[in-house]
């Protein structure tokens, strides 16, 4: 019997497929720097890694836990309006019982979701890359975030790339 999320090829269940990764950006391009999320996803659109797959949107939803069911490991990428430069890239703890409303929803809360209802295995990470101005009705992003997003996409491409990211395979 095999667990969810340890599928095997046809070459006699001897080698294992590569880890299904989720790249989601999510934040509000119409806002300066709060577009860079979504703008890490489209970078990865771009790229040809095994087994990523890229998601984007305004903000998250409880619909959001069975996508992230499906996956080995998920990247969470957004914002952060103060912190570390150019980035934190960090675990996220799903937790029991979490508080969330229809409308938005937290990381820890979608991967608590996922975990809870779909049983799911899905390692989880926050990438909150550092952005500077919020204007609205602004989609060009800032000097600084623009050079803080190409970093980002270094780092967990490079980090992806060389399987340093832990999966549930």
């Amino acid at each position: 019997m095999m667990r969810k999320g340890c599928s095997l090829t046809a070459d006699h269940g001897k080698t294992p497929q590569a880890p299904r990764i989720l790249v989601f950006g999510f934040g509000n391009p119409s806002r300066q720097d709060d577009g860079l999320g979504p703008a890490l996803a489209a970078a990865f659109e771009g790229m040809d890694l095994p087994g990523v797959m890229v998601d984007s949107n305004y903000q998250l939803t409880v619909e959001d836990a069975a996508t992230v069911a499906e996956y080995d490991a998920v990247v969470f990428a957004d914002a952060a309006t103060e912190g570390s430069e150019p980035f934190s890239f960090e675990p996220i703890v799903a937790r029991p019982n979490p508080s969330f409303s229809t409308h938005s929803v937290q990381p820890d809360a979608v991967m608590s979701l996922a975990r809870d209802l779909f049983d799911a295995e899905t390692i989880g990470y926050m990438l909150a890359i550092r952005g500077y101005s919020f204007e609205p009705f602004v989609s060009e992003l800032t000097e600084k975030a623009g050079q803080n997003l190409r970093e980002a996409i270094e780092f967990v491409s490079a980090a992806i790339r060389a399987g340093r990211l832990r999966t549930a395979r």
